[in-house]
């Protein structure tokens, strides 16, 4: 019989212990700190035994996984379960520090109530605990769709049932006759009594403040109730909104601010300013390969000033892998053919202010692979029921500053956490997705090249396809605005510029 499951500290603290049998706390945790001092580090056991019970252990880098059982139950199920025990805290715990364990105790004490009952072992395996733990019921779902529908069709008839009461009684005031009652107030209603009175009367109270009051003009009163009363019904209707989803609404709005303050950070802009924005969309296969790069780019004026609206920008294009470039209608060709200035067709014309106009746009799509920016090169190979899979990065395009650089490795469901080797960077295992990403703050010549080892449970097509998402401050194709200088006496003019290096597709397949 399994007596307890504990997660421990080297000394013997308790983090988290799920009993399955009626044990004290005391006697809990007495166990626990006994474990420690119990344990022979000269040798390799997976077990130790006192007198009345037996630990089954696997540490966990600063910590143990404990089974207590009596000293007559089946070890080798127990190593079994031990594994199973061990295998489902990486599922909840990002980390396995005391801290991270102690935030998801109820998670992992619930996990652990579907791998025991009552102190004998279920049949039941990781991908099952999770659906039990997680509890999806479609039939809830069902239900939950049909009480909201009720419950929106009551509200509706509730709000007819108050205007037909308002309207009668309206109508009985202007003839100056007594409120007549309605339905299911029985013979003192239809008659005018006190009773019939109150209710009435509480109903109009209630409902009162949503109708707007009626104009001291005699003439045209119902069309003024009729736009009073929409307008304040709306009202409700948006309060109503507000308040069931007042909380979403104000988180999602933090999170769209705080990300795009990462994206773009503040910039001074000048009256001329400049976005230059280039996306790239590429496909390699596993085994090498460039099957497709195509990469688009767009320089996007903005001015702000009236007496900067007739000016030409100054290029300098040193590309030298074959961009095709193209210059927008409105532009004079020949001018930026012969000088490599955009400037309007139209010289006495001036470009539209206060808003975006994309002045010059080029493309590059190529199977060369020596184009590529950042080749990825994953190799799983299998070792018996395992697979280790190698993944390096390299840096081709020197000149190139990738920022917030995150590549992402598909693993299967259903065996856990990967086993990190070496790494450079840092990681992250999204248990939900079955994903492990692995992030890097900057790649650039000084950090062109990085590697990733790590084991899991699989087959080697399991870890494709692999995609890549990085954001650059520096562009591609190396086409800059140099200088701006307006069309009548060529002088100068201030500008600024954003450059953005964006991905709209990177996959190794």
């Amino acid at each position: 019989v399994l007596l307890a499951a504990a997660v421990c500290t080297k000394a013997g603290k308790a983090i988290v212990s799920r009993q399955f049998v009626e044990m004290t706390r005391t006697r809990i945790e007495g166990l626990l700190a006994a474990f420690p001092k119990l344990m022979n580090t000269g040798k390799q056991h997976t077990f130790v035994e006192t007198e009345s019970v037996r630990y089954v252990y696997q540490p966990m880098e600063k910590l143990y996984m404990v089974l207590i059982t009596t000293k007559n139950s089946n070890i080798l199920e127990d190593l079994e379960t031990l594994r199973l025990f061990s295998r489902v805290i990486p599922e909840y715990c990002r980390a396995l520090e005391e801290n991270e364990i102690s935030e998801h105790c109820f998670d992992l004490i619930f996990a652990f109530d579907e791998i025991v009952a009552l102190g004998y072992r279920e049949n039941v395996n990781l991908a099952q605990i999770r659906t039990f733990t997680e509890m999806d019921s479609h039939e809830e779902k069902v239900f939950r769709a049909v009480r909201e529908t009720q419950e929106r069709e009551a509200k509706a008839e509730m709000r007819r049932k108050a205007k037909e009461l308002q309207q009668a009684r309206r109508d009985a005031e202007r003839q100056g006759k007594k409120a007549p009652g309605f339905g299911g107030f029985g013979s003192s209603a239809v008659s005018g009594g006190p009773t019939a009175a109150m209710i009435t009367e509480t109903i109009i109270e209630t409902e009162k403040p949503k109708v707007a009051p009626a104009p001291a003009r005699p003439s045209g009163p119902s069309k003024a109730l009729k736009l009073g009363a929409k307008g304040k019904e709306v009202d409700n209707f948006v309060d109503k909104l507000k308040s069931e989803g007042e909380t979403i609404m104000t988180s999602v709005g933090k999170r769209s601010v705080e990300a795009a303050k990462v994206l773009a950070p503040p910039i001074n802009m000048e009256s001329v300013h400049m976005k230059i924005e280039e996306k790239i969309s590429l496909t390699c296969g596993r085994d090498g390969g460039l099957q497709n790069m195509e990469l688009h780019g767009m320089i996007v004026l903005h001015i702000s000033d009236e007496k900067f609206a007739r000016i030409r920008l100054h290029v300098e294009n040193e590309d030298k892998r074959g961009v095709q470039l193209q210059t927008h209608p409105n532009v004079d060709k020949k001018l930026f053919t012969a000088e490599s200035q955009i400037g309007l067709k139209n010289p006495e014309k001036s470009f539209p202010l206060n808003s975006d106009v994309g002045v010059l746009k080029w493309r590059l799509q190529t199977t060369e692979e020596s184009f590529i920016p950042l080749t990825i090169n994953c190799w799983p190979s299998e070792s018996g029921n395992s697979c280790d899979v190698n993944i390096e990065y390299e840096l081709q395009e020197e000149s190139l500053e990738l920022n917030d650089v995150i590549i992402t490795i598909p693993l299967p469901s259903g065996v856990g956490a990967p086993v990190i080797g070496e790494i450079d960077g840092e990681y992250r295992h999204d248990s939900r997705r079955n994903l492990l990403e692995w992030c890097l703050p900057v790649i650039d010549a000084k950090n062109k090249s990085g590697s990733l080892e790590f084991s899991i449970a699989g087959q080697p097509n399991d870890f494709f396809p692999v995609q890549v998402s990085f954001v650059s401050k520096k562009n591609y194709c190396n086409i800059q605005v140099t200088k701006v200088t307006q069309v009548e006496g060529n002088s100068p003019v201030r500008f600024s510029t954003e450059t953005t290096f964006l991905v709209d597709k990177y996959e190794i397949l």
